[in-house]
């Protein structure tokens, strides 16, 4: 894993966003392997409910930074302690339909059983680095998105989830810098604005 590549990396950022967010990409080691911590939104959520994110969330008053948001999410949703997470770099901001700008910070984080917050999440899966960038498990599609014109989506389907959406976009930069993964140049598909997502 590159993580010096992600250290060195400068991020774009939004800076005009009324609203802002932060996740916490993490990656595991589980037994010499590779892994990063997705969680599975609750379906009573009123933003991306069911969809796979990473741990993440609003920014607060009390909060002092973007860094101490998203590792203060983590706790909160999934019982990562700040102090058990180490943050080496983040990834380019990145707005989302609801309207926020999300700040993806990587980090690491200790391979144990964490526990789903009851409120928001439904579930935590550790996917294997090898599966997510297995060509045979990703497809992406364009799309007239109304809002941000035409846009590529990208799907990732490991285990039995599909990591899509922000997420996605935020996934393809994350694994482009921690590994050899490049993201195919031409996408599967061109679909209409109201075609299904193949989730």
């Amino acid at each position: 894993m590159e993580f010096e590549r992600v250290r060195r990396h400068a991020p774009v950022r939004v800076t005009d966003a009324e609203r802002r967010a932060a996740v916490l990409a993490a990656v595991v080691d589980r037994g010499g392997d590779p892994h990063v911590l997705f969680t599975e939104r609750a379906e009573h959520l009123g933003s991306h409910p069911g969809q796979m994110s990473f741990p993440g969330g609003g920014v607060e008053a009390h909060d002092e930074s973007l860094e101490a948001t998203a590792l203060r999410e983590a706790n909160e949703e999934i019982g990562l302690c700040p102090e058990e997470a180490e943050v080496v770099g983040r990834l380019d901001d990145i707005r989302t339909t609801s309207e926020y700008a999300v700040t993806p910070f990587v980090g690491t984080a200790p391979d144990r059983e964490y526990v789903p917050s009851d409120g928001e999440v439904a579930e935590i899966a550790v996917l294997p680095v090898a599966a997510l960038t297995d060509r045979g498990n990703y497809e992406s599609e364009r799309r007239d998105h109304p809002h941000y014109g035409d846009v590529r989506l990208h799907f990732f389907h490991v285990d039995g989830y599909t990591v899509w959406g922000a997420t996605g976009r935020m996934l393809v930069q994350l694994l482009e810098l921690l590994t050899d993964w490049e993201m195919p140049p031409e996408v599967d598909r061109v679909v209409d604005p109201d075609a299904d997502f193949p989730v």
